[in-house]
Protein backbone atom coordinates (compact mmCIF):
# COMPACT_ATOMS: atom_id res chain seq x y z
CA UNK A 1 0.00 0.00 0.00
CA UNK A 2 1.95 3.16 -1.30
CA UNK A 3 0.94 6.58 -2.07
CA UNK A 4 1.88 5.77 -5.70
CA UNK A 5 1.63 1.93 -5.46
CA UNK A 6 2.51 1.53 -8.92
CA UNK A 7 6.06 3.01 -8.95
CA UNK A 8 7.24 1.58 -5.45
CA UNK A 9 5.61 -1.70 -6.09
CA UNK A 10 7.51 -1.84 -9.69
CA UNK A 11 10.44 -0.61 -8.44
CA UNK A 12 10.78 -3.29 -5.24
CA UNK A 13 8.89 -5.08 -3.26
CA UNK A 14 8.88 -7.68 -0.50
CA UNK A 15 9.21 -10.76 -1.83
CA UNK A 16 6.46 -12.93 -2.12
CA UNK A 17 3.94 -9.20 -1.41
CA UNK A 18 1.11 -8.58 -3.40
CA UNK A 19 0.17 -5.03 -4.53
CA UNK A 20 -3.33 -3.45 -3.13
CA UNK A 21 -4.12 -0.33 -5.09
CA UNK A 22 -5.83 2.23 -2.75
CA UNK A 23 -7.27 3.55 -5.37
CA UNK A 24 -8.70 0.75 -7.52
CA UNK A 25 -8.70 -1.67 -4.55
CA UNK A 26 -10.29 -0.03 -1.57
CA UNK A 27 -12.32 2.23 -2.93
CA UNK A 28 -15.78 2.46 -4.37
CA UNK A 29 -15.44 3.38 -8.13
CA UNK A 30 -18.69 5.38 -8.17
CA UNK A 31 -19.36 6.65 -4.63
CA UNK A 32 -17.45 8.45 -2.77
CA UNK A 33 -16.60 5.54 -0.27
CA UNK A 34 -14.91 2.38 0.53
CA UNK A 35 -15.21 -0.56 -0.87
CA UNK A 36 -18.18 -2.56 -0.76
CA UNK A 37 -18.18 -6.08 1.39
CA UNK A 38 -18.18 -6.98 -2.37
CA UNK A 39 -14.76 -5.92 -3.30
CA UNK A 40 -13.28 -6.77 -0.16
CA UNK A 41 -14.24 -10.40 -0.50
CA UNK A 42 -12.85 -10.61 -4.20
CA UNK A 43 -9.89 -8.40 -3.08
CA UNK A 44 -8.85 -11.12 -0.73
CA UNK A 45 -9.57 -13.90 -2.58
CA UNK A 46 -7.65 -12.83 -5.84
CA UNK A 47 -4.31 -13.10 -3.20
CA UNK A 48 -5.51 -16.62 -1.71
CA UNK A 49 -6.52 -15.40 1.38
CA UNK A 50 -8.57 -17.51 3.96
CA UNK A 51 -8.98 -16.64 7.41
CA UNK A 52 -6.48 -18.62 9.17
CA UNK A 53 -3.61 -16.51 7.48
CA UNK A 54 -2.47 -13.65 9.24
CA UNK A 55 -2.34 -10.56 6.45
CA UNK A 56 0.42 -8.61 6.73
CA UNK A 57 0.45 -4.81 5.92
CA UNK A 58 3.09 -2.48 4.86
CA UNK A 59 3.25 1.03 2.50
CA UNK A 60 5.37 4.15 2.35
CA UNK A 61 4.67 7.57 3.97
CA UNK A 62 4.63 5.52 7.47
CA UNK A 63 2.10 3.17 6.79
CA UNK A 64 -0.47 6.41 6.30
CA UNK A 65 -2.06 4.06 3.04
CA UNK A 66 -1.35 0.60 5.06
CA UNK A 67 -3.35 1.27 8.14
CA UNK A 68 -6.12 2.68 6.26
CA UNK A 69 -6.10 -0.54 4.34
CA UNK A 70 -6.36 -2.36 8.41
CA UNK A 71 -9.15 -0.47 9.10
CA UNK A 72 -11.06 -0.96 5.98
CA UNK A 73 -10.65 -4.71 6.60
CA UNK A 74 -11.52 -4.35 10.08
CA UNK A 75 -14.61 -2.94 9.36
CA UNK A 76 -15.43 -6.19 8.01
CA UNK A 77 -14.58 -8.16 10.26
CA UNK A 78 -10.83 -9.18 9.37
CA UNK A 79 -8.98 -10.25 12.60
CA UNK A 80 -5.96 -11.65 11.64
CA UNK A 81 -4.33 -8.64 10.40
CA UNK A 82 -0.87 -7.02 11.22
CA UNK A 83 1.19 -3.86 10.53
CA UNK A 84 4.51 -4.14 9.65
CA UNK A 85 6.25 -1.59 11.97
CA UNK A 86 8.23 0.83 10.21
CA UNK A 87 6.82 0.21 6.72
CA UNK A 88 8.49 0.22 3.35
CA UNK A 89 10.64 3.07 4.74
CA UNK A 90 12.39 0.33 7.69
CA UNK A 91 12.93 -2.40 5.29
CA UNK A 92 14.54 -0.37 2.59
CA UNK A 93 17.15 1.48 5.30
CA UNK A 94 17.88 -1.50 6.52
CA UNK A 95 18.87 -3.07 3.13
CA UNK A 96 16.14 -5.81 3.25
CA UNK A 97 15.40 -8.09 0.46
CA UNK A 98 13.58 -6.49 -2.18
CA UNK A 99 12.08 -8.46 -5.52
CA UNK A 100 10.63 -7.22 -8.81
CA UNK A 101 8.91 -10.64 -9.11
CA UNK A 102 5.39 -10.20 -8.86
CA UNK A 103 3.94 -13.65 -7.09
CA UNK A 104 0.61 -15.63 -7.83
CA UNK A 105 -1.28 -17.47 -5.10
CA UNK A 106 -4.50 -19.76 -5.52
CA UNK A 107 -7.56 -17.84 -5.67
CA UNK A 108 -10.19 -18.51 -2.73
CA UNK A 109 -13.61 -18.33 -1.93
CA UNK A 110 -13.83 -15.45 1.19
CA UNK A 111 -17.13 -14.67 2.85
CA UNK A 112 -16.87 -11.45 5.14
CA UNK A 113 -19.29 -10.22 7.87
CA UNK A 114 -21.49 -7.56 7.68
CA UNK A 115 -19.77 -4.27 8.14
CA UNK A 116 -19.20 -3.24 11.71
CA UNK A 117 -20.26 0.19 12.31
CA UNK A 118 -18.89 0.78 15.50
CA UNK A 119 -15.33 1.90 13.87
CA UNK A 120 -16.53 4.49 11.62
CA UNK A 121 -18.05 7.92 12.16
CA UNK A 122 -20.89 9.23 9.32
CA UNK A 123 -21.18 13.47 9.09
CA UNK A 124 -24.63 13.36 11.08
CA UNK A 125 -22.99 11.24 13.90
CA UNK A 126 -20.18 13.71 13.60
CA UNK A 127 -22.36 17.16 14.31
CA UNK A 128 -23.88 15.06 17.17
CA UNK A 129 -20.35 14.56 18.30
CA UNK A 130 -19.59 18.29 18.03
CA UNK A 131 -23.14 19.58 19.78
CA UNK A 132 -22.14 17.15 22.99
CA UNK A 133 -18.47 18.58 22.64
CA UNK A 134 -17.16 14.67 22.69
CA UNK A 135 -13.54 14.46 21.71
CA UNK A 136 -12.41 15.00 18.22
CA UNK A 137 -8.70 14.59 16.74
CA UNK A 138 -8.20 16.65 13.68
CA UNK A 139 -4.77 14.28 12.86
CA UNK A 140 -3.65 17.19 10.04
CA UNK A 141 -0.74 19.03 10.40
CA UNK A 142 -0.83 22.36 12.08
CA UNK A 143 -1.21 24.64 9.17
CA UNK A 144 -4.36 22.41 7.75
CA UNK A 145 -5.66 22.57 11.05
CA UNK A 146 -5.07 26.42 11.03
CA UNK A 147 -6.72 27.11 7.33
CA UNK A 148 -3.25 28.22 6.39
CA UNK A 149 -3.20 25.04 3.50
CA UNK A 150 -6.06 22.82 2.59
CA UNK A 151 -4.25 19.98 1.80
CA UNK A 152 -0.32 18.71 2.71
CA UNK A 153 2.29 19.40 0.21
CA UNK A 154 3.02 15.91 -0.18
CA UNK A 155 -0.56 14.91 -1.38
CA UNK A 156 -2.02 18.31 -3.28
CA UNK A 157 -5.65 17.26 -4.32
CA UNK A 158 -9.02 16.66 -3.08
CA UNK A 159 -9.02 19.99 -1.78
CA UNK A 160 -11.78 21.45 0.41
CA UNK A 161 -13.49 24.66 -0.52
CA UNK A 162 -12.31 26.01 3.27
CA UNK A 163 -9.70 25.57 5.49
CA UNK A 164 -9.75 25.49 9.18
CA UNK A 165 -11.18 22.47 11.49
CA UNK A 166 -13.94 21.09 12.66
CA UNK A 167 -15.25 22.96 15.75
CA UNK A 168 -13.53 21.87 19.37
CA UNK A 169 -11.47 19.18 17.54
CA UNK A 170 -8.03 18.80 19.12
CA UNK A 171 -5.09 18.63 16.40
CA UNK A 172 -2.73 16.15 17.35
CA UNK A 173 -0.99 14.80 13.74
CA UNK A 174 -0.67 11.63 13.28
CA UNK A 175 3.12 11.77 12.38
CA UNK A 176 3.88 12.48 16.73
CA UNK A 177 3.34 8.88 16.97
CA UNK A 178 5.93 7.59 15.16
CA UNK A 179 10.19 7.47 15.29
CA UNK A 180 12.37 8.67 12.69
CA UNK A 181 12.65 5.31 11.34
CA UNK A 182 9.08 5.01 10.85
CA UNK A 183 8.05 2.63 13.90
CA UNK A 184 5.65 3.71 16.71
CA UNK A 185 6.25 5.12 19.77
CA UNK A 186 6.07 3.34 23.24
CA UNK A 187 2.91 2.85 24.66
CA UNK A 188 4.04 5.64 27.34
CA UNK A 189 5.24 8.26 24.68
CA UNK A 190 1.81 7.88 22.95
CA UNK A 191 0.02 8.39 26.45
CA UNK A 192 1.80 11.51 26.66
CA UNK A 193 0.87 12.50 23.36
CA UNK A 194 -2.99 11.81 23.77
CA UNK A 195 -4.51 11.98 28.01
CA UNK A 196 -2.88 15.51 28.46
CA UNK A 197 -5.10 16.85 26.03
CA UNK A 198 -8.23 15.00 27.18
CA UNK A 199 -8.07 12.03 24.79
CA UNK A 200 -8.36 9.11 27.01
CA UNK A 201 -10.02 5.68 27.01
CA UNK A 202 -13.05 6.36 28.61
CA UNK A 203 -14.90 8.56 26.13
CA UNK A 204 -15.88 7.86 23.10
CA UNK A 205 -13.63 9.64 20.12
CA UNK A 206 -13.71 10.70 16.49
CA UNK A 207 -10.06 10.99 14.72
CA UNK A 208 -10.25 12.40 10.82
CA UNK A 209 -7.87 14.11 8.35
CA UNK A 210 -8.92 15.00 5.05
CA UNK A 211 -9.71 11.92 3.49
CA UNK A 212 -9.68 9.39 5.80
CA UNK A 213 -6.01 7.82 5.59
CA UNK A 214 -4.17 9.41 8.14
CA UNK A 215 -7.03 9.33 10.86
CA UNK A 216 -6.57 5.54 10.59
CA UNK A 217 -3.16 5.66 11.20
CA UNK A 218 -3.92 7.29 14.04
CA UNK A 219 -6.79 4.94 14.60
CA UNK A 220 -4.39 2.22 14.66
CA UNK A 221 -2.49 3.84 17.49
CA UNK A 222 -5.33 4.69 19.70
CA UNK A 223 -7.20 0.93 19.38
CA UNK A 224 -4.33 -1.54 18.50
CA UNK A 225 -1.65 0.02 20.27
CA UNK A 226 -3.01 1.78 23.34
CA UNK A 227 -6.51 -0.73 23.83
CA UNK A 228 -8.82 2.61 23.40
CA UNK A 229 -12.48 0.78 23.14
CA UNK A 230 -14.95 3.78 21.34
CA UNK A 231 -13.02 4.99 18.82
CA UNK A 232 -14.35 5.98 15.39
CA UNK A 233 -12.88 6.90 12.11
CA UNK A 234 -14.52 9.87 9.97
CA UNK A 235 -13.15 9.17 6.73
CA UNK A 236 -15.42 11.85 5.27
CA UNK A 237 -13.12 13.66 6.84
CA UNK A 238 -12.14 17.53 5.89
CA UNK A 239 -13.55 17.14 2.11
CA UNK A 240 -16.69 16.36 3.12
CA UNK A 241 -16.88 18.71 6.41
CA UNK A 242 -15.88 22.03 4.68
CA UNK A 243 -17.55 21.66 1.35
CA UNK A 244 -20.92 20.99 3.29
CA UNK A 245 -23.14 24.17 2.90
CA UNK A 246 -24.03 25.30 5.88
CA UNK A 247 -21.41 23.27 7.96
CA UNK A 248 -19.77 25.36 10.99
CA UNK A 249 -16.02 25.28 11.01
CA UNK A 250 -13.22 26.82 13.34
CA UNK A 251 -10.34 29.25 12.02
CA UNK A 252 -8.25 31.87 13.06
CA UNK A 253 -9.59 34.83 12.13
CA UNK A 254 -6.63 37.42 10.51
CA UNK A 255 -6.63 41.29 11.96
CA UNK A 256 -5.28 44.13 10.99
CA UNK A 257 -2.35 45.52 13.27
CA UNK A 258 -3.20 48.98 14.32
CA UNK A 259 -1.97 52.27 12.17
Amino acid sequence: MDYDPVANYNLGHIPGSVLFDWRKDLNDPIARDILSKKQAEDLLAKIGWTPDKTLVLYGDFNNWFAAYAFWDLRYYGVEKLVLMNGGRKKWIDEDNPVTRDIPTYTSTTVSLKEPDESIRAYLPQVKEHVKATKPLVDVRGPKEFSGEITAPPEYPTEHAQRGGHIPGAQNIPWGQAVREDGTFKSPEELKALYEPKGITPDKEIVVYCRIGERSSHSWFVLTQLLGYPKVRNYDGSWTEWGNMVRNQIEKPIATLAPA
